[in-house]
């Protein structure tokens, strides 16, 4: 297994998330963008991948060459984010992040196929594959915070072609793969999502990932409006993944001791009341710490736990497009909802309600997931 080499992919691209979510919507603040057009095209950003993993998913799966299709979308996604250079317009622009986004999004469920396959008995294994990607994250909002201080908002484009070429150039080194197949999980996959427990679980997992949309959306332009300097808000940001990393390297002994369910429900609760604090005391450096080692469940234990719990449901052939579906739900529907009511919702409610909402999405999860996923479904080991 070339674990570097994944480690590395892992790196690059959530080096490119990292640089996309806390400074993108900055560069559109500074070309006059307001609330709702930023909302809008950080949103497409998320719509994207409502279909795009599973287009991608099954023309891999026809063509049988998985990683082909890694290497060919990581490719068109530095070619189509080019267009950024071209023009300033709101519709030029929304064009060029639709297509950046359907093709950057296609490569992660494929590897984490191939990730879940590989440790899928070790369930700790794979958080310390996914620690790569969380140092890439710190690794970028660290770098790009200063420079964005002293050189504006404008570096963080050549800065992302050039995370996204690292990210090809990691593809190249990856071996192709398969998925083992086995017969007694024949169950149709239609029949598998309609299963009330897994039903659940994603209208879950889409109301926890809509209540985040006003924080990946306007946290970094809502804090700088209340006096932080971007390195200041790029240290936060970093703070949040150096505790979701804690969360990866203990996942073995967590999942070894809780059920998933119990993980997932403890997220929903601790994404509730990180917006709460981030809403209403934007003020208090004290507060904007302790919301941000929320992260830790909010997206760490969180995300460890669907993933695992993804796993669990969706089997044999079933895993490739259970990732999607996954993905589509929740960072896709979910996520462009998000970033699509925050924008209408920042301009006309104001911040401190737009997070009061984004609670009760996360609540909203909570109760769905409490009532209906009534599983003690375990990590596989």
């Amino acid at each position: 297994m070339p674990f570097w080499r994944l480690s590395g992919f892992y790196f690059f691209y959530f080096a490119t998330l990292g640089a996309v979510v806390p400074y993108f919507g900055l560069y559109l603040h500074s070309l006059g963008f307001g609330p709702v057009d930023i909302g809008s095209l950080m949103a497409l950003l998320m719509f994207s991948r409502i279909v795009a993993p599973l287009i991608w998913g099954w023309i891999a799966d026809h063509r049988g060459q998985r990683m082909a299709v890694v290497r060919l979308a990581s490719l068109l996604a530095i070619i189509s984010f080019a267009g950024v250079f071209v023009g300033t317009r709101f519709w030029w622009l929304a064009v060029v992040l639709l297509l950046f986004s359907f093709f950057w999004h296609a490569s992660l469920p494929l590897l984490e196929v191939f990730t879940m396959n590989y440790f899928g008995s070790r369930p700790g294994a794979y958080g310390r594959v996914r620690l790569w990607g969380s140092l890439g994250f710190i690794a970028s909002v660290l770098a790009l915070g200063p420079i964005m201080d002293s050189a504006g908002p404008w570096w963080v484009l050549p800065a992302l072609i050039a995370l996204m070429v690292g990210m090809l150039l990691y593809s190249l080194l990856l071996p192709e793969f398969g998925i083992k197949v086995r017969a007694e999980h024949a169950e149709p996959f239609l029949k598998v999502i309609l299963r009330p427990e897994v039903f659940a679980f994603l209208l879950a997992c889409f109301l926890m990932q809509a209540g985040h949309g006003a924080y990946y959306t306007f946290y970094t332009l809502y804090l700088e409006q209340h006096g932080y300097s971007k390195t200041v808000i790029g240290a936060l940001w970093a703070f949040a993944v150096v505790c979701e990393i804690g969360v990866f390297i203990l996942l073995q002994q967590v999942f070894a001791r809780i059920p998933l369910r119990q993980v997932l429900l403890a997220s929903f609760l601790a994404a509730a009341l990180r917006w709460l604090l981030i809403g209403h005391y934007p003020d208090s450096l004290a507060v904007l710490i302790l919301a941000q080692a929320l992260h830790a469940a909010t997206f760490g234990s969180f995300h460890a736990a669907a993933m695992q719990t993804v796993h669990g449901f969706f089997v044999g052939r079933h895993q490739y497009r259970g990732q999607a579906i996954y993905g589509s739900a929740s960072f896709g529907l979910g996520g462009a909802l998000g970033s699509f009511y925050s924008g209408y919702s920042w301009e006309i409610l104001g911040p401190a309600m737009t997070f009061n909402i984004a609670a009760l999405f996360a609540l909203a999860a909570f109760g769905v997931a409490f009532v209906m996923f009534k599983g003690t479904l375990k990590a596989r080991t």
